[in-house]
């Protein structure tokens, strides 16, 4: 086959699809930018935002499915919700500080914390969500789940201020709640119990209410799931019914230790 057969090749399965792969690179940039205009003090508030919305509806117009100025002008909706997302965060971050006895700082806890990070995205995105910016909010969130390992649905309702520690493997999905005052910590997973194309519009992820702790690698199962407000989910609990309130689900599976003699 010919270099020139196998362009016509890839060209004609090509056709079927209008991706532009340009927005995802210029979802990514957008991110990093917002991120710093939020939370460097040193950021040009005027000038970072300007720059913010010619990017903002760069992006709209490549990702919204509604007619091209419908689109641009949701950068108003947008910048309008920043200073109550922007509160939210400040609460989030000291609430890290307050229940993190390896955190330093509130610097340390803006600038080396993954679970913030991911917890800023999430917030960010979310606004993008309830715009019906889908596929805006969906690269936004998947930018932070290569960057930090944690995966939040940006359509998932999280109350303030939440706690995430370590962040890596976490998985929050699209109709999880989690009410404020809850710690989660590493590979997490708050999912559905069973998956299929008609349930779409159907709450399939778990409800998580106030002061609950959710420990390593715990799994919680379904859109009727609730966990009751102050329990505890052991590590590597499996939770796929609900919780009372003040509960402590173990995993109850044991180890045993033997000390062998060297000889």
């Amino acid at each position: 086959m010919t270099k020139e057969q196998i362009i016509q090749n890839i060209s004609a399965l090509k056709n079927h699809t209008c991706i532009n792969y340009g927005i995802k690179t210029k979802t990514e940039a957008f991110t990093e930018q917002l991120f710093y205009t939020l939370f460097d003090s040193n950021a040009p508030l005027n000038q970072s935002i300007d720059g913010l919305e010619k990017s903002f509806k760069e992006i709209a117009v490549l990702a919204c499915k509604k007619p091209q100025r419908s689109c641009e002008t949701l950068w108003d909706s947008f910048l309008e919700e920043l200073p109550s997302v922007l509160e939210k965060l400040k609460k989030d971050a000291h609430y890290i500080l307050e229940n993190d006895p390896a955190s330093n700082s509130i610097e340390e806890v803006y600038l080396a914390y993954p679970g913030f990070y991911a917890i800023a995205i999430y917030r960010l995105s979310h606004v993008l969500y309830q715009l019906d910016l889908l596929l805006f909010s969906r690269l936004m969130s998947e930018y932070a789940h290569r960057i930090t390992g944690t995966d939040i649905h940006a359509g998932a309702d999280i109350a303030s201020p939440f706690f995430i520690d370590h962040a890596t493997g976490i998985v929050i999905g699209e109709t999880t709640v989690i009410h404020k005052n809850v710690k989660i910590y590493q590979g997490v997973t708050l999912g559905a119990l069973s998956v299929s194309k008609e349930m779409k519009n159907a709450k399939r992820h778990p409800t998580v209410e106030e002061e609950v702790c959710i420990y390593a690698n715990a799994t919680i199962l379904g859109g009727t799931t609730t966990i009751g407000k102050k329990s505890i989910i052991g590590g590597n609990a499996w939770v796929t019914k609900s919780i009372p309130a003040k509960s402590m689900v173990l995993n109850t599976t044991t180890t045993e230790v033997k000390i062998k003699e060297i000889r």
